[in-house]
């Protein structure tokens, strides 16, 4: 008895078929992800859902995430400045990937040099929003893909608005009205240039530096932020991305 071909090529291509909508339905349904963001204030991101879990890994059950969404007029124009001055000065300007500081960066780390990154604003809020903490190939190409989505559906403001609400500036302390109130006693309406720029200051390594107790490396930082808040117009950048 002979067996017939024809179920098993109809099985091979019902897998294949599924196989290839796959990528689709990704696109598709991040594309839907980011559309809805643009008008809908996420109540969390991927890292804070990360710190939670952790500290319940670790036991301590009575942990929280500190986190209260302000909307971008009821932050002080100060803080979006900062952070643009102090991480991506190009931010008004470029697409998502900054790629003269991608150059600089590896020209600096091929020489062997302090390692540097690039990353823009909006590629940490890819990251932060989206995506877990790590470097693979596979996590920088979903955060690229992720940025592209942001910077063709978001406006400018859309995206540093999200950021100053995600950003970690404290271990389990996201965004600007957490921090304020955590560090400064404040909403984040009431930040002023320095408290900002030093806000600024530890966000690449929050866990690190502290915006409570700063050291004299947030010390040099937030002066240097601060120049560099007045360099690029201070709060009249922000007009640039009107």
């Amino acid at each position: 008895m002979i067996d017939n071909p024809k179920p098993a090529r109809r099985r091979r291509r019902r897998w294949l078929r599924r196989l290839f909508a796959l990528p689709l339905l990704f696109v598709l349904l991040t594309t839907l992800q980011v559309a809805a963001l643009r008008f809908i204030d996420p109540p969390f991101s991927a890292f804070m859902v990360g710190r939670q879990f952790d500290a319940w890994l670790d036991g301590n059950w009575g942990f929280r995430v500190a986190h209260d969404w302000r909307d971008r007029d009821e932050v002080s124009s100060h803080l979006p400045v900062a952070v643009i001055a102090s991480e991506d000065q190009r931010f008004a300007d470029h697409h998502g990937f900054d790629l003269e500081a991608i150059a600089k960066a590896r020209r600096s780390n091929a020489r062997g040099g302090k390692v540097r990154g690039a990353s823009t604003i909006s590629q940490q809020t890819a990251k932060n929003l989206f995506l877990w903490s790590g470097r693979s190939w596979l996590r920088k190409g979903v955060e690229a893909w992720y940025t592209l989505l942001i910077e063709t559906l978001w406006p400018k403001t859309r995206i540093v608005e999200v950021y100053v609400n995600i950003a970690e500036f404290g271990d389990g302390v996201y965004g600007a009205q957490a921090a304020a109130r955590t560090y400064f006693g404040k909403d984040a309406s009431q930040l002023g240039p320095a408290e900002a720029a030093r806000l600024a200051a530890v966000l690449p390594s929050p866990k690190r530096y502290s915006a409570a107790r700063p050291g004299p490396y947030v010390q040099r930082r937030t002066r240097a932020i601060q120049r560099q808040m007045r360099q690029i117009g201070g709060t009249g950048y922000l007009e640039r991305l009107e």
